[in-house]
């Protein structure tokens, strides 16, 4: 029968054995650990410096009703009377979480990217010169000449995909500001894009939004034309009323959905990656591996000597 002290005892020896086997082999764990370290000292080094540019913005409405909102609230009385349910979208939170989900959308970042023709820009950075302040293009992935891709053009998936993993979005829920910004391999071109995609997701909805008040006008019109009762020829003269002042507040405001109260400067120091910490995980990496690779050597040399 087996003494479970003998065991105990067997087991410290074992473990003082395996100390003393990694001890002896330090030469090993350190020559592994070295070219972890250098593999991942070479990788941080491969990779080009990002810089995030952010812009501060908040609700265009904030702080204000405006035409639309106070238009709205005057005939929401007299919709609900005639429709249950019945509600008004021009709230300054509602606005404010559409113009974020547009942003989102992959319908206003395809057509971003193809209204400023940046797909180059976006998908084909080799790294950029702090000196000259130029964007080098990788040329075996496009022709900067001809202004052609040499192997098959980003399909509009991938695009999105790496478009959206740089796009930066900040919410605060206890205030009413939001950051907005991009993270690319020129600064300059982080703070463009930035200013260009607050300007450009005004315009989205100031364009949706007109285009809706025009179809209301033509419906309500029609309806005014098709119905004799009085009341409702009113409503339907007031609406399109609120619906004129909402085309009118499109057409004059800029900042429709965003205001911008601290606008995207060019950043100065990167923002990834980070090397050192790179650098620091290869090292661990490299004594993690090479200890478990000794502690398997060991492991297999105690079985066969049992056996």
């Amino acid at each position: 029968m087996n003494n479970p002290q003998s065991d105990i005892h067997d087991y410290e020896i074992d473990l003082l054995e395996l100390i003393k086997v990694l001890w002896d082999k330090k030469i090993i764990i350190t020559i592994i650990t070295f070219i972890t370290f250098i593999i991942s000292l070479f990788y941080a080094l491969s990779l080009p410096n990002i810089y995030e540019a952010k812009a501060l913005i908040t609700s265009a409405d904030a702080g204000k009703g405006g035409i639309a909102s106070s238009s709205s609230a005057a005939f929401e009385g007299r919709l609900a009377s005639l429709a249950s349910g019945a509600s008004f979208l021009g709230e300054v939170d509602k606005k404010t979480a559409l113009g974020l989900e547009v942003l989102r959308s992959r319908k206003f970042i395809r057509e971003f990217v193809e209204r400023h023709k940046i797909s180059p820009q976006l998908m084909a950075v080799k790294s950029w010169d702090e000196k000259t302040r130029e964007l080098e293009l990788d040329r075996s992935l496009y022709d900067i000449k001809t202004k052609t891709w040499l192997i098959s053009m980003p399909s509009e998936e991938n695009i999105y995909n790496y478009f959206i993993s740089r796009l930066v979005i900040e919410e605060d829920p206890s205030s009413e500001f939001t950051r907005i910004g991009f993270k690319h391999a020129s600064p300059d071109i982080a703070a463009k894009w930035t200013t260009l995609l607050i300007k450009d997701i005004n315009n989205a909805i100031r364009e949706e939004e007109i285009k809706e008040a025009e179809s209301s006008i033509s419906y309500l019109r029609l309806q005014i034309n098709q119905t004799p009762l009085t009341e409702l020829r009113k409503l339907f003269f007031n609406l399109i009323e609120s619906q004129t002042e909402i085309m009118m507040l499109a057409n004059v405001r800029e900042e429709y959905v965003f205001k911008t109260i601290d606008p995207a400067t060019v950043p100065e120091k990167k923002s990834e990656p980070a090397r050192a910490i790179i650098c620091i995980i290869g090292f661990f990496l490299g004594i993690f591996f090479a200890v478990i690779y000794l502690v398997f050597d060991y492991l297999k040399y105690r079985y066969s000597e049992k056996i």
